[in-house]
């Protein structure tokens, strides 16, 4: 069935959503990175949102997209018919130095049922800018143990700190390099490779725009 969007129902249902998550036109233009006038003029049906905007409001609800967009579909994402799969967003990523990773989930993104991707996880800092993945970006990740030298991957390290780097291998040596020259390689020989386990390989990032 054709998805369709019912400007009227998507009002009442995005209100709803808002109000029963205590939520305000502020903390909702700060999570999808617009602004809290933009998140007025939805809700009073001024303008319409992008489909990708939609979708990244169910994702933060934990909703059907299609649902919300005023569809007579499930609310939630439960059957294996759906166009979409709600995937985990895990932790927080450093993308500068490495910090400490929460080990849980923090939101669910929706993404293609037929896609290869597992998780995500949110970019903190700025060492991968010139490979346009910035700080506070969503990167999609398909988890796998190992990448081709100079793919960028998820990486864990000592078993608690996440970093995204592109990932060099040599005998003996893996190097974890940054796309930002302020920032300085991360280099592991042979006894610190045990510390270093690659999680996935990024397979894109999500940004928004303000």
């Amino acid at each position: 069935m054709k998805s369709i969007f019912d400007k009227e129902l998507f009002i009442k249902r995005l209100n709803e959503l808002i109000d029963a998550n205590d939520d305000n036109n502020y903390t909702l233009a700060h999570h999808l990175h617009l602004s809290a006038p933009t998140i007025l003029r939805y809700r009073s049906g001024e303008i319409s949102p992008k489909i990708t905007t939609i979708q990244a409001m169910a994702s933060k609800y934990n909703v059907n997209p299609s649902w919300l967009m005023g569809n007579d579909v499930e609310k939630y994402l439960e059957n294996s018919d759906s166009k979409f799969k709600k995937i985990p967003v895990l932790g927080t990523i450093s993308a500068g130095q490495p910090i400490l990773a929460e080990e849980n989930i923090e939101a669910y993104e929706f993404v293609n049922s037929d896609s290869k991707i597992d998780f995500a996880l949110k970019v903190k800092g700025d060492s991968m800018i010139n490979a346009r993945i910035n700080d506070g970006d969503i990167v999609f990740i398909r988890q796998q143990s190992d990448v081709e030298n100079g793919e960028i991957a998820a990486v864990i390290i000592d078993g608690r700190e996440v970093t995204l780097k592109r990932v060099y291998k040599y005998p003996g040596t893996v190097i974890l390099r940054p796309e930002n020259p302020r920032y300085q390689e991360l280099i592991y020989n042979k006894k610190d490779l045990r510390d270093v386990k690659i999680l996935g390989k990024c397979i894109f990032a999500k940004f928004y725009l303000t």
